[in-house]
């Protein structure tokens, strides 16, 4: 005799600790600090991504395409943060990595940067970056001590 197992079981979606957590990110996402750290990160994104031609990296072209590509990723990787925090929290450690990467693309890309405007751009851009990037990673983790019993 066969049995229909979806009488039988519950949906996932309406597990307790699910819906706990999505709550809990529901409410983390709501706060006025998360869009002000999601509104930066997307802003920072969009400077890095721009900031080759508003610095003028005469003659780093392949630090342009460098600086454009992850730019546009992290603004990207913003608006995720802004519209399903409760999926992309996790993705944090990606904006601190795209901050490292610009930190030290001007070595990397084109081999020994010569200006002071492209190491001193993508050093306190990157920094910024990685600040904000803890800082999302942060927004994840909010209320996980408070609710510990």
């Amino acid at each position: 005799m066969a049995t229909d197992a979806t009488h039988s079981t519950t949906h996932i979606e309406n597990h307790p600790d699910l819906m706990a957590l999505r709550g809990r990110y529901e409410e983390a996402a709501a706060k006025p600090m998360a869009g002000l750290i999601e509104g930066l990160c997307l802003l920072a994104g969009l400077y890095l991504a721009i900031s080759p031609w508003v610095a003028g990296f005469d003659g780093f072209n392949a630090l342009r395409v460098s600086n454009l590509i992850t730019g546009i990723a992290l603004a990207v990787l913003a608006m995720g943060f802004g519209s399903v925090l409760e999926r992309t929290h996790g993705l944090g450690w990606v904006a601190v990595a795209i901050g490292a990467w610009t930190i030290v693309a001007p070595w990397v890309v084109s081999g020994s940067a010569d200006t002071t405007k492209t190491i001193t751009n993508n050093a306190i851009t990157g920094g910024v970056i990685c600040l904000l990037g803890l800082a999302t990673m942060g927004m994840g983790l909010g209320g996980r001590k408070s609710r510990a019993h």
